[in-house]
């Protein structure tokens, strides 16, 4: 047995900080969503809109870390996130903005910028406007990319959108130290900087936690993770929990036992090389943005549409892929890439080593309609993906259509990579879908006909044909079968037209 399960206590109350304030609970669910403890505790400038994690109106601000490990907020969905996943962290919420302990004290900068500006009628989503600002405020950045996750049926965007400009005004500046300051009145005392400047980021601690009849684990190591699933077979795992989430914002399914695989340390890593980019299962997709700028195209534009910030902050793409949806964003990604994971399970052959590892090719994991390669006892670790040869011309990008833009489902998602030779000849070609059969899949097909062709709209126009019949779509609400086999067709088009020089 490790020795962090060794030295496992399991404890009954849940530890965590709101605006400052120290909260202790005994007993309560773990699977209570962050949400619905606030609603309960009278805390109620997080409204609630969907449940879903798409309208914004439950954001808070989270102390979390950025992409290089500094203390940052950022903005999740309440309405998602299990009050067990935050033992031992602080959020914010709309309550705390302006200081309590002053009755005179100035609204929060962003406060008065939507005042201001009139960004507020009925006021429902307003707080999660405000903390969605409050968050990009600190970070530096306020655009429209900071209120992507966040809806108004009433005001409209324009008015909001000049508070987010008015804001831009007073950005932190740097200092002298490197830190940064927001250009606050003198007057006002500016705790969120301070914090930040002051307290460094924490690393989430070893949890192990019962309440209501429910179990919750915090693992810190992956031999741990692994060492509880053979203690809990049937146990459920999360990272992010951004699709977990919508059963327990809506009671639909209880959760005896729930491993987080979020303190993972194995499965937070990101490593580069001249060859390949491995990234852990349990990085948020806001850090592989961050990180893995201008490396591969077609991830970096799907990300873009993946959702919206709020969730993209919590979501992982092990998640992504461990679900098996057949219309996950990138799964098509990584499948045009040929990427490959590394998985892990609990060793029963060496005490010293605890953890065995096998390495399987993304189009062989997905096996039927939410069903994977997974074994018994095993889990993600990394997804790697390797990068272009020098000696080729790689051409690579990613497509999404949807009723909406970034908060949607798909109604079919593609990713394509075209390897090149000096004489325009197509030497790889890997042509992947989501939304069109009841996995994630490839056009092995025209795959194999594309190579050895040349790179031009005749070759194009030739497959053409047999894309649109390469998959048997389903018609429902989103879109028709026809209309499925028509953008996969279109889509290889869009993409030759688009990547020509």
């Amino acid at each position: 047995m490790t020795q962090g399960l060794q030295n496992r206590l399991t404890f009954t109350s849940l530890a965590f900080a709101i605006n400052g304030e120290p909260i202790r609970l005994q007993d309560v669910s773990p699977t209570l969503t962050l949400l619905q403890y606030l609603q309960q505790s009278h805390r109620t400038g997080t409204k609630e809109g969907c449940g879903d994690g798409d309208c914004g109106a439950c954001t808070i601000a989270l102390l979390s870390q950025n992409a290089e490990g500094q203390p940052h907020y950022e903005a999740v969905n309440s309405c998602l996130m299990p009050l067990a996943a935050l033992a031992g962290r602080e959020i914010v919420t709309v309550e705390g903005l302006a200081d309590a302990r002053s009755p005179h004290a100035p609204l929060h900068p962003v406060q008065a910028a939507m005042i201001e500006t009139g960004g507020s009628q009925c006021g429902y989503c307003t707080p999660g406007f405000v903390m969605s600002l409050f968050a990009a405020y600190y970070d530096g950045k306020v655009d429209d990319s900071a209120i992507e996750g966040n809806l108004c049926r009433c005001t409209g965007y324009l008015s909001i959108r000049r508070a987010a400009q008015r804001l831009t005004e007073q950005l932190p500046q740097p200092s002298h130290n490197g830190a940064t300051r927001p250009n606050l009145a003198p007057q006002q005392l500016d705790r969120f900087t301070e914090k930040l400047q002051t307290e460094p980021a924490s690393e989430l601690a070893l949890l192990s936690y019962s309440g209501n009849n429910q179990q919750f684990y915090r693992p810190s190591h992956l031999s741990e993770a692994l060492e509880l699933l053979q203690q809990y077979p049937n146990a459920i795992l999360m990272a992010g929990g951004t699709d977990l989430g919508l059963e327990m914002s809506h009671d639909r399914q209880s959760f005896p036992v729930l491993i987080s695989l979020e303190a993972v340390a194995e499965l937070k890593q990101i490593e580069q090389t001249a060859e390949s980019v491995a990234i852990g299962a349990s990085v948020p997709l806001s850090q592989i943005e961050a990180k893995l700028k201008g490396i591969f195209p077609s991830l970096e534009e799907m990300l873009h549409w993946f959702a919206a910030r709020q969730i993209r902050n919590r979501a992982t793409l092990g998640g992504n892929i461990g679900t098996a949806s057949p219309i996950g964003d990138l799964p098509p990604v990584l499948l045009a890439l040929d990427a490959e994971l590394c998985l892990a399970q609990h060793s029963l052959a060496q005490h010293n080593q605890p953890v065995s590892y096998r390495t399987l090719p993304l189009s062989s994991f997905f096996k039927g309609y939410r069903q994977t390669d997974l074994q018994p006892g095993e889990v993600i670790v990394s997804i790697k993906i390797p990068k272009a040869p020098d000696s080729i011309r790689r051409l690579n990008y990613a497509y999404k259509v949807g009723k909406r833009g970034t908060d949607d489902i798909s109604i079919v998602a593609a990713a394509f990579t075209i390897d090149l030779d000096s004489n325009h000849q197509i030497v790889l070609a890997r042509l992947a879908y989501g939304g069109v059969a009841a996995t994630p899949v490839r056009a092995i097909a025209v795959e194999q006909r594309l190579i050895g062709q040349p790179w031009r709209l005749e070759t194009v126009q030739r497959v053409k044909p047999a894309l649109r019949e390469a998959f048997t779509p389903l018609t429902d609400l989103r879109g028709s079968a026809d209309y499925r086999k028509m953008l996969v067709a279109n889509l290889f088009e869009k993409f030759f037209v688009e990547t020509q020089d």
